[in-house]
């Protein structure tokens, strides 16, 4: 089940791990429905084997 960020009337922005294709859930804090929003996606590789434009540098 993946994470998605809801967002309720009041402006509340809360996340949570939901089935997929779940639209609204039941803001926590003020128990109105909150919508599904749209998120800002990180994907970042780290460490070693892993290169910027996914080619290995040539050694002559």
């Amino acid at each position: 089940m993946p994470f998605y960020e809801f967002e309720c009337p009041k402006g509340t922005i809360t996340e949570q791990l939901v089935k997929m294709g779940t639209e609204e859930i039941k803001c926590p804090d003020c128990g109105e429905k909150a919508k599904k929003i749209m998120s800002v996606c990180r994907f970042e590789l780290k460490g070693g084997g892993w290169y910027a434009d996914g080619y290995a540098s040539k050694k002559s």
